[in-house]
């Protein structure tokens, strides 16, 4: 219910509606493919996953490109060096780094779910360690890759905890509409967040007669 209550916050940045109205529809929607098949839940999560993986690309992307011509924005040169040279790698001690470790436990409820799905690959021991394997790697590369990016672009020093660092980096490099595009990016995370909750309804035997069970039950 949380990852609604979000998806109903988000949409409220282009619409002026009562937050519950999106949160219905969002949820009728998601459950009603769940309800479908295993292929439903399948291809919303690869869709979600497409839109964030390949707005952390762009933004990696343009990290390394902006670096290299010496891109200057309003936050001063963009450089390897603003990591390091603005008081250092951790400039106010280790606290803040140890503590935001609960944020980031956190960030990984669900990451069962790749056991899960066991029952629905075909090839499950082949599949599912190649998935979990591949987990560290991508977190490095997407999630640290990010990271950087963010800051070669704008030095710690810059960053708000009342904004995005997204929006302000694509803001800097000329991308007015770059609030939009991060909201757009964070509702299709909850979404998907929730449709994960509910991937357990419509999981192997349970997903066959769900249709079955809400014809009797009305």
């Amino acid at each position: 219910m949380a990852d609604i209550i979000a998806v109903g916050i988000y949409v409220q940045y282009w619409f002026d509606i009562p937050q519950w109205v999106p949160e219905i529809i969002c949820l009728i929607i998601l459950l009603g493919l769940n309800l479908l098949t295993v292929k439903s839940f399948g291809e919303l999560e690869f869709w979600f996953a497409i839109i964030k993986v390949v707005t952390i690309l762009a933004l990696i992307a343009i990290g390394v490109i902006l670096v290299v011509i010496g891109f200057k924005t309003d936050a001063g040169k963009v450089s390897v060096q603003n990591i390091w040279s603005h008081g250092g790698i951790f400039p106010n001690g280790m606290t803040g780094f140890l503590l935001s470790f609960q944020m980031v436990v956190f960030a990984f409820v669900g990451v069962e779910l790749v056991g899960v799905s066991a029952a629905e690959t075909s090839n499950p021991e082949k599949n599912i360690p190649s998935a979990i394997n591949k987990i560290p790697l991508r977190i490095l590369f997407l999630y640290v890759g990010a990271i950087i990016a963010l800051l070669c672009i704008n030095p710690w020093t810059e960053l708000s905890p009342a904004e995005s660092p997204f929006v302000k980096t694509f803001s800097l490099v000329g991308i007015p509409i770059a609030a939009g595009i991060i909201n757009f990016v964070v509702l299709t995370s909850a979404a998907s967040a929730c449709n994960s909750g509910l991937f357990p309804v419509q999981h192997k035997h349970c997903g066959r007669q769900s249709w079955k069970f809400f014809r009797d039950l009305f």
